[in-house]
């Protein structure tokens, strides 16, 4: 076996992007959120004395979002710390009761009452540790669940709705003694056989249902929460001669302030050394600056094609979405689809009926048809809304309803789409008034 090695020469050409730190920082400037953008911006200024910036500032009418809440024009104040509901209890407890061994075990329980109220403890053990006699660890019991909020101290579900029951003077007739007496009816919605023993009408459960509904199965839940962090939307749609119109959010906008005078006073006196740092500092701010603005640029263009594609949104206050793609924006726009990823993600347009985040206008199609799943859930709500509520319509006669528009989806797929709407099934829909 003879073994060969030739070689040869030869000239090769390829193309490849070169991803320099320049490119790097602009790709992360434009995926950047409003709040990190400043916070980079800043930090920028901080090692370079050539500008300042001006920050947007939170006005009065700034508004909180809440993935399309409406605006509300209110004074921005900075919240307090959020209380929990164990130093809510507390402090209802030391205001209202004297010292006495039944507020001992009082503040002793509610150390087991966990995040949603409820109170979790072995009550045999409690009573043990404390040396209390029964009457009087009952008497603490009681006391605990009159405190606020309703509910608050419960050892179940159906404890917790009979309180909130018996501390509301407009609950209706029937409505504690049937929580009391007939829980597990109640749960598995047997109107009938309620009706029927307590000798009453059908509208009159269904009234104490509906009722029922409004109580809160986990009171204690909403102590010790965040608020919602205040946002500056990046666009703003207004209607001028009739159209829809984006524009960039100016009170939302960076500004990069050159120190001018600062500038040339230095460069006046400088020796080279400093002569070359001012250079660097100036192409640094000139890149910085040119950067904000393109990426300004990027967001009101995507804009303008989603205002354009999802019109209907727009011009009904949250019509149905069109089926809309990251690639079709980025075709438009001539650039690649992680431009417009980097683009939506984070950034909110401002409108007369609440604030959005770019990102909700890009929906699939449904089936491959030109179709979005938007469109489909608005149908079924709208079907929702418009049956025999004494004869609800099963997810299979959506199905069929629905073949008769033209949209073909399968049965799971509506029952997958009216649980996103949080529309019951077709059983717990019905209803005798």
């Amino acid at each position: 076996m003879k073994f060969q090695q030739g070689y040869s020469q030869k000239q090769q050409q390829t193309q490849k992007l070169a991803m320099t730190q320049e490119l790097q920082q602009a790709i992360q400037i434009l995926q950047f959120n409003t709040e990190e953008l400043q916070d980079y911006v800043e930090t920028v200024s901080l090692e370079n004395p050539l500008f300042e910036v001006t920050a947007p500032k939170i006005q009065s009418d700034l508004m909180q979002m809440h993935h399309g809440a409406a605006k509300e024009d209110t004074f921005f104040q900075i919240a307090d710390r959020p209380v929990s509901l164990f130093e809510y209890l507390i402090n209802q407890i030391h205001l209202n009761y004297r010292d006495t061994f039944i507020r001992e075990i009082m503040l002793a329980l509610v150390e087991y009452v966990d995040v949603n109220g409820y109170l979790k403890v072995d009550e045999e053990r409690i009573k043990k540790e404390l040396d209390a006699t029964d009457i009087q660890y009952l008497d603490a019991l009681t006391l605990l669940q009159q405190l606020d909020p309703p509910g608050v101290g419960a050892r179940n579900l159906q404890e917790c709705l009979m309180l909130q029951t018996e501390q509301d003077d407009y609950a209706p007739d029937l409505a504690y003694l049937l929580l009391e007496e007939a829980f597990e009816k109640i749960a598995k919605r047997k109107f009938e056989e309620l009706a029927k023993e307590y000798q009453v009408s059908l509208p009159q459960i269904q009234q104490i249902m509906d009722y029922i509904r409004t109580l809160d199965p986990f009171p204690g839940a909403g102590f010790g929460e965040q608020e919602s962090n205040f946002i500056i939307p990046d666009l703003t749609l207004v209607r001028r001669a009739g159209q829809l119109v984006v524009l960039s959010n100016k009170r939302g906008q960076l500004r990069l302030n050159f120190q001018e005078n600062y500038f040339n006073r230095l460069k006046e006196q400088a020796d080279e050394e400093t002569k070359v740092y001012l250079k660097e500092k100036l192409q640094q701010f000139e890149w910085l600056n040119k950067t904000l603005g393109q990426r300004k640029d990027t967001i009101l263009e995507v804009g303008k094609i989603i205002v354009q594609q999802q019109a209907a949104f727009f011009e009904e206050k949250q019509g149905a979405l069109k089926p809309l793609m990251l690639k079709d924006v980025a075709k438009q726009l001539e650039v690649h689809e992680s431009t417009i990823s980097r683009a939506v993600n984070g950034k909110y347009i401002e409108t007369d009926f609440g604030i959005f985040e770019l990102r909700r206008f890009f929906v699939n199609k449904v089936n491959d048809e030109d179709t979005s799943a938007d469109e489909v859930k608005q149908v079924i709500a709208a079907l929702v809304k418009n049956e025999d509520k004494r004869k609800p319509l099963s997810d299979q006669k959506i199905v069929e309803l629905l073949a008769e528009k033209g949209q073909k989806i399968s049965r799971r797929t509506v029952a997958k789409y009216r649980d996103a709407l949080k529309i019951p099934s077709s059983s717990k829909r019905k209803r005798f008034d």
